[in-house]
């Protein structure tokens, strides 16, 4: 009897320890919901970064606008200041593109026409090139003007010339291999030749829309 009597306080020993396990249950179900909240929140600031970054990207590197060409005249060649029928004026003619984007712009050989009294009078082809990104590239174009006997009478009664030109240059835009536009410019600019002082004046500058 007394060896039973000494058996039976281990009872509550054993309850004893299976609530230690149950009340530590709980502290590990709020260390899993906290790392579950912390790496939900970590993922959620990750992702409206590269959503900001995207974004950023999008209204500014790979934004692409249309390059701007000008044409300038810059001067009249004549034969010893003189305009026979069976001679050719030499038009020197400064064509500029300007890159307004992050990537550089390359185009083919493009077309500048120049017109007189709304006649074609001397047509050239321009360069193919590359202006770099944010930069302006210089071509030097010479167009050959056939003379008509209206341009002529005008030279010679030293009379203004008022001339237009038509300018076409197509290339294509291409940002980090992802990002790729083509593009076509279409330039009218207008310009007046003074006979008496064989300066150039004007240059102004419109786009075509394309067609």
């Amino acid at each position: 009897m007394a060896e039973t009597e000494q058996v039976k306080p281990l009872a509550p020993a054993a309850f004893q320890i299976r609530s230690d396990e149950e009340e530590t249950m709980p502290v590990q179900s709020n260390t899993r919901r906290r790392n579950c909240v912390n790496c939900c929140g970590c993922l959620a600031a990750i992702l409206s970064i590269l959503a900001v970054t995207v974004i950023v990207l999008v209204l500014t590197v790979f934004h692409v606008r249309d390059p701007v060409v000008r044409v300038f005249l810059q001067r009249l060649e004549l034969a010893n200041g003189t305009l026979p029928k069976e001679v050719n004026v030499t038009l020197l003619a400064d064509v500029s593109v300007r890159n307004p984007n992050a990537a550089a712009y390359r185009f083919k050989n493009g077309t500048t026409t120049i017109y007189y009294g709304g006649e074609v009078v001397g047509e050239a082809n321009t360069p193919p090139g590359m202006a770099k990104a944010r930069r302006t590239l210089h071509m030097n174009v010479t167009v050959d003007l056939t003379p008509s006997k209206l341009l002529i009478s005008d030279i010679s009664s030293a009379r203004a010339l008022n001339m237009s030109c038509s300018t076409i240059i197509s290339g294509k835009v291409r940002i980090l291999g992802i990002v790729k536009k083509y593009i076509e410019v279409r330039v009218n600019c207008t310009m007046t030749y003074s006979s008496a002082t064989r300066a150039i004046q004007g240059g102004n500058c419109k786009p075509i829309p394309s067609i």
